[in-house]
């Protein structure tokens, strides 16, 4: 199928081939009629894109502190290839989409197939959209009208935090697409509106919808404008749907209300606030959320899960009904919005008329009435990487996230494995990364890799929750299997994995413990070869804050940190030793107001069969800039001192003061080619599963003790 991208790097817009969305529980596989360029959003993520690297610095300055804290960590090399890795990825454009069900999937009881609907799907000719941001469309309301949904909704969402009265006087501060929408409700709710726009055929057009317009092209006072509109008592409200970069707008607003006026914010414009605008007045101001209640909630969007009508009337999906209502009953006119048709195919040609045209409003894409192929997987050119001889292992790998696109498939793209299929229910995210690193195929459909007889190795880099599901599937299909860590959530999945493991025979099971692998990780084992007693280890992790929704935190999905991230270094610590863990006690930080999550913060003791002791501090509340790893080994009166994979330092090792490399290596890249050469040439597992096990019982036993205080024996 076909599918608008921009490139960030360069800002060009192609319409691309993807693989179809395969549909997911709770969601919508919905073939695509018409779609709505919005003029504002689109614009402007065209125009950054199409930026200097300079100048797309200077217009996120926050991301800027956060590159400058990574090169403080991890150095200049790493930081630039995460940064150009990041402006690489092409960007789907478009939110506002009108088309037909073809597919419910589980758990979808209110559509059914053949059902018109809005959503906030790409331009794309198939979407796949949760149940909660679609809503049907009325009879006697056109595919182009409801193309004009979810734009009006973000209006709407305006409106009503506004609060807008009968007989109040309401100004509509930018005239575009979302401007003229919202004008049109405050407009059907019976309010004076006056619009103020420097565009003088913007506010022409306003005039039809029975708005009084300020004439800014010809230099009138918006604020003395809106204060003669009001008979000099100040307006009510203001609602800002402008994009600008001024912070008049805002000063003005407030200017030309009344005494307890409100601002409502929908636009963006600049927000150096003056306290004395507001204090006077006791103004209001809000910043309204896009499409309203639900917006940005996994819970609501993702899971399905409503809220309850009585106690929350108007959810982003009730909006979108609320502007379909609005359509049918002809109260929002959105057929004067319609600057131009534009076939999807030619959809470059509307995003250079988007941009070099300012007056442009609505720009409708139109799609073809021919039903579209639901391919989920697309062959891709052959490539080097792709046409390598057999006999080597041939790879399919399942996950095209930030670890495979930025650490994983450099590396195995430089190995001698043939890459045949990648897969991603994100159909861009699959693509992109099918063509940069030269796979032959890439789906949409995991299943595609375990069908595939020619494919004898299966890379799995998904959500941690599926890491075990996936595992067995791909070991009862007979393929060797590399799973990033962690190998599984929970006890009795180790235990089935060991199972299946033993059955398969013969296959290969490797869990990304790279560190085990870094050159720093090898020559400190080898200084510890000749060791006559047992050895101290203090792992210093600073983890760095992640926000408490995020799912790394959720204990079914992501784990928690130390299940998901810390077994990293209790491998290594077993890997140095040559022991495995036989005791583990952990202790996590206190309970505190100000603590949403507190696994994350704990010290982890580990006692070791040899009698060796290692303590795993991991803290999940210090800086990004600070670095984020250092180990310090005792023993035999010497000391060892790895910093960051980067540096390490020795006291008292007669021919080894110190190694220091260039960049960090925490170990992938000799972790991939251990793996290849292993199923290329065979042998003994590259980890004895033994090892893994027992990393993974004691990252178990650490949660255990931290939560009951008890210390847990491993047998």
């Amino acid at each position: 199928m076909k599918q608008v991208l921009q490139h960030l790097r360069t800002g060009e817009v192609e319409v691309a081939d993807v693989p179809c969305p395969l549909t997911r529980p709770g969601h919508l596989l919905i073939r695509t009629r018409a779609t709505l360029i919005s003029a504002g959003t689109e614009r402007m993520l065209v125009e950054f894109g199409k930026g200097s690297l300079i100048a797309k610095a200077r217009s996120q300055p926050d991301k800027v502190r956060q590159v400058l804290d990574k090169i403080k960590a991890d150095g200049l090399l790493p930081t630039l290839d995460a940064v150009f890795s990041r402006l690489d990825e092409p960007l789907p454009l478009g939110y506002c989409n009108a088309g037909e069900v073809v597919e419910a999937g589980d758990g979808v009881s209110a559509f059914k197939v053949g059902d018109r609907v809005v959503s906030n799907g790409a331009h794309a000719e198939m979407v796949c959209v949760p149940k909660n941001l679609c809503a049907r469309i009325p009879v006697g309301v056109t595919d182009e009208q409801a193309a004009f949904t979810v734009l009006g909704s973000i209006g709407l969402q305006g409106c009503r935090l506004i609060e807008p009265t009968l007989g109040e006087c309401i100004v509509v501060v930018g005239l575009g697409l979302i401007g003229l929408m919202t004008a049109q409700m405050l407009r059907a709710n019976g309010c004076r509106v006056l619009g103020i726009d420097p565009d003088a055929a913007k506010s022409t057009l306003a005039r039809e919808f029975g708005v009084e317009t300020v004439d800014l092209a010809n230099g009138a006072d918006p604020v003395a404008a809106a204060l003669a509109y009001s008979g000099g008592t100040g307006v009510d409200g203001v609602i800002i749907t402008a994009s600008a970069k001024s912070h008049d707008i805002v000063k003005q607003a407030a200017n030309m209300c009344r005494k307890r006026g409100r601002i409502v914010l929908v636009g963006v414009v600049g927000l150096n606030l003056n306290r004395a605008d507001f204090y006077q007045k006791e103004l209001s101001f809000q910043v309204s959320c896009s499409y309203g209640p639900g917006r940005y909630d996994s819970g609501y969007e993702q899971a399905g899960h409503d809220y309850p009508f009585g106690y929350v009337r108007w959810t982003e999906q009730r909006n979108f009904e609320a502007i379909l209502e609005l359509l049918a009953s002809k109260q929002l006119n959105v057929d004067a919005l319609i600057s131009k048709r534009i076939e999807h195919a030619n959809a470059a040609e509307a995003y250079r008329t988007l941009i070099g045209n300012r007056e442009v409003l609505g720009l409708v894409l139109t799609y073809p009435k021919a039903p579209v192929t639901r391919d989920t997987t697309l062959t891709l050119p052959v490539s080097p990487a792709s046409s390598k001889p057999a006999g080597k292992a041939v790879i399919g790998v399942i996950g095209a996230g930030n670890f495979a696109k930025m650490t994983a498939l450099p590396r195995l793209s430089k190995t001698d494995a043939r890459l045949a299929c990648i897969a991603d229910i994100d159909p861009v995210a699959g693509a992109h990364a099918g063509r940069k690193f030269g796979f032959q195929k890439v789906t949409t459909d995991y299943r595609t890799l375990l069908d595939t007889p020619e494919i004898n190795t299966v890379f799995v880099f998904t959500r941690h929750d599926l890491h075990a599901p996936m595992v067995l599937e791909a070991l009862k299909a007979g393929k060797h299997v590399f799973v990033e860590k962690p190998l599984c959530l929970e006890r009795e999945q180790l235990t089935t994995i060991r199972e299946t493991l033993e059955q398969a025979g013969g296959r290969q099971l490797l869990v990304g413990f790279n560190r085990r692998f870094s050159p720093h990780a090898e020559r400190i084992k080898k200084l510890l070869a000749g060791r006559t007693e047992p050895v101290t280890m203090s792992m210093m992790v600073n983890a760095s804050v992640i926000p408490p929704e995020v799912w790394l935190h959720d204990p079914k999905i992501g784990g928690g940190r130390i299940i998901g991230e810390g077994c990293h270094w209790i491998d290594l610590m077993m890997f140095l030793v040559g022991a495995p863990v036989v005791r583990v006690v952990a202790t996590r930080i206190g309970e505190s107001p100000a603590l949403a999550i507190r696994d994350d913060k704990m010290t982890i003791t580990l006692t070791f069969a040899d009698g060796s002791m290692g303590t795993l501090h991991y803290f999940g509340n210090g800086h990004k800039s600070y670095p984020k790893e250092t180990l310090e080994v005792f023993g035999d009166g010497k000391c060892l001192r790895l910093d960051n994979f980067r540096a390490l330092a020795g006291c008292g090792y007669g021919g080894f003061s110190k190694m220091k490399l260039w960049r960090m290596d925490k170990g992938h890249t000799e972790e991939f080619r251990r793996f290849i050469d292993t199923i290329a040439r065979g042998g003994p597992p590259v980890i004895p599963f033994d090892e893994i096990e027992n990393v993974m019982s004691a990252t178990f036993a650490a949660m255990e003790s931290s939560r009951s205080g008890r210390i847990i024996d491993i047998s």
